[in-house]
């Protein structure tokens, strides 16, 4: 997919205002950075506070940038995942995109619904039979809830990762997926494509 096309101009707006704030003040440390008074190791922290902000703010860009490219819902996917974060609701939702996933997923219930963020909600909320799997988008449709996904067995230096992460990313290694994570435990929403794993900037939805 070609992201240049891609039009968010918000969140392009935002991005362009990080980076030239971090521009800035990278020329303000080398400017200073023979005045003994000026303590650069408190800049350089700050400024690497914003780099992982900026970063956050990417991935949402480009998530939206994958996501409109197949499926008209992904602003009703965007309200979901930011709800079931409020909440602290797991969630694992596979987009399927070019590659077929049959596969690559061992199949669970078939739900053949039309996509919308009440019903992935109902389906993510704890102790609902079908919260536990990973729940599979085809275009505008939900296809199936509680499938299951190989998990990845790469070792990811310095992160613990959970089982849905470990699922995000072994199928996103076998497929061009893209898979969504809501973690239960601390709220953050991340997506997967290409065997990576992104955090996105959950301070506002997702369009």
């Amino acid at each position: 997919m070609n992201t240049t096309n891609c039009d968010f101009s918000p969140t392009k707006q935002q991005l362009s205002d990080g980076i030239q704030q971090i521009t800035s003040e990278l020329q303000h440390s080398l400017e200073v950075l023979g005045n003994e008074d000026y303590c650069l190791l408190s800049n350089l922290e700050a400024i690497k506070e914003k780099f992982i902000q900026m970063e956050s703010v990417a991935a949402s860009f480009y998530l939206n940038c994958y996501l409109s490219a197949f499926t008209d819902k992904y602003e009703e996917l965007s309200v979901c995942v930011q709800r079931l974060s409020n909440r602290y609701h797991g969630a694992l939702i596979v987009v399927e995109r070019s590659d077929p996933l049959d596969p690559f997923i061992q199949k669970g219930t078939t739900i053949g619904a039309t996509l919308n963020s009440v019903l992935l909600e109902t389906i993510f909320f704890p102790g609902n039979p079908l919260h536990d799997g990973a729940v599979l988008i085809r275009a505008n449709q939900i296809v199936s809830a509680a499938n299951v996904l190989p998990l990845t067995t790469a070792v990811i230096s310095g992160r613990k990762l959970g089982t849905r992460h470990r699922a995000a990313l072994g199928l996103t290694e076998k497929s061009d997926a893209l898979v969504l994570v809501v973690s239960e435990e601390t709220g953050i929403i991340s997506f997967s494509l290409n065997g990576r794993l992104y955090p996105i900037n959950t301070a506002q939805t997702l369009h």
